[in-house]
């Protein structure tokens, strides 16, 4: 009787991060993979976008680069990484480029880090690339800081999946002399970008936040150039074991069906992932839905999904009742709720606050209150005029 068949050992991923286009990612990706492939290994190109970049487009010479898939999508083709010719090819190391890309329609993953997970699987190491703009927790955080919102994002998850964490790190005035000096975009595409994404205040705010993602980082897995980080064990799995943590914590983060809650729940998310705790969220449905709530709790549904936290939706008409029932239920040590949309001294005249009902209902469990920092500079600008 032949014995079955078992599957091969997961493939280890190396994430390069950076804080923007143009830091030098794929570059280094390359890099790397040329220094594998001169110490023996069996290395090949699943995808490169080298953006006509020259130094990149050499970088990649001698390596081999499996063909493209192409796609026919709204009479243009669009060319993707073939999944199938790279699990048949079967190199000992695989280089994606762009984990957060999304895929066009008929290809077997909607995203490539879905890809990336099946070549993984395959057995197959990866190295890859994305931006720290990309990762779904930090979508808010990115467009406060930029005024841009980043619509390719991929969950946290799969950035924590990873092995290895490389942080490309550049300083934003580098990164402007490299766009000047066309290294980055066409040099007709140059004043725009100056002018927009890569003014020096947003880089400043987005290398802060890159720098803020790896610090989080040391102590689960080692990250390189991050001293006293922790090298992860074989197949991913974290060393959480050794890192001190919050002790039966449980996040509820408290939303209603309109936009403003992702905020809310992307923030709650990251308080639990510091403190290693579990996240629920709540609406309180008062009365019927109408066709604009059903829409907007549908988005919450598949954010929550996306950052692997528990969407709870409960009848009730006393939302403080509500609350301590399910708090109860599901050992919450952590309420987080949004800034009241409207503050003024009638609505306080009337009776206790919110904040103040739930801290009256839940002794013992902390209360937060996201803020939304969009109103700060609206709010400086009812000031000037």
């Amino acid at each position: 009787m032949v014995p079955p068949a078992h599957p091969p050992p997961a493939g280890r991923l190396k994430v390069f991060l950076g804080m923007a286009a143009g830091v030098g990612k794929t570059y280094r990706m390359l890099q790397e993979g040329q220094a594998e492939a001169e110490a023996g290994r069996d290395v090949a190109i699943g995808y490169l976008e080298p953006h006509d970049r020259p130094d990149t487009s050499a970088l990649a010479r001698g390596l081999e680069t499996v063909p493209r898939r192409r796609v026919e999508y709204q009479g243009t083709t669009l060319e993707e990484m073939d999944l199938r010719a790279v699990l048949r090819r079967a190199p000992e190391l695989c280089l994606i480029d762009e984990l957060a890309h999304t895929n066009a329609p008929g290809v077997e993953h909607a995203k490539r880090y879905e890809d990336v997970a099946d070549v993984l699987a395959a057995g197959i190491d990866v190295f890859s690339t994305v931006n720290v703009q990309h990762l779904e927790s930090l979508n808010d955080q990115v467009a406060e800081a930029t005024g841009t919102r980043v619509r390719e994002t991929i969950p946290d998850d799969v950035l924590g999946a990873a092995d290895e964490i490389v942080l490309i790190d550049l300083t934003p005035e580098a990164l402007i002399e490299r766009l000047r000096a066309g290294k980055v975009y066409p040099r007709d595409r140059v004043e725009t970008a100056l002018q927009s994404f890569f003014r020096i205040e947003h880089l400043a705010s987005l290398r802060e936040v890159a720098l803020r993602q790896v610090a989080e980082e040391v102590g689960t897995r080692r990250i390189d150039g991050a001293p006293g980080a922790r090298r992860r064990g074989q197949h991913g799995e974290r060393l959480a074991a050794s890192v001190p943590s919050a002790i039966g914590e449980r996040l509820l983060a408290l939303v209603t069906p309109r936009p403003s809650s992702q905020r809310v729940v992307r923030r709650a998310w990251r308080s639990a992932q510091r403190l290693g705790a579990e996240l629920d969220v709540l609406w309180v449905q008062e009365r019927a839905s109408s066709a604009e709530e059903a829409e907007q709790l549908e988005a919450l549904r598949r954010l929550t999904i996306v950052l692997g936290a528990h969407l709870l939706v409960e009848r009730g008409e006393d939302l403080v009742a509500t609350v301590q029932r399910v708090a109860r239920e599901r050992g919450t040590t952590y309420v987080l709720i949004g800034a009241p949309a409207h503050r003024n001294v009638l609505r306080r005249a009337r009776g206790p606050s919110l904040p103040s009902r739930l801290l009256a209902a839940l002794p013992g469990i902390d209360l937060r209150i996201v803020a939304d920092r969009t109103q700060r500079s609206l709010d400086e600008e009812e000031e000037r005029s």
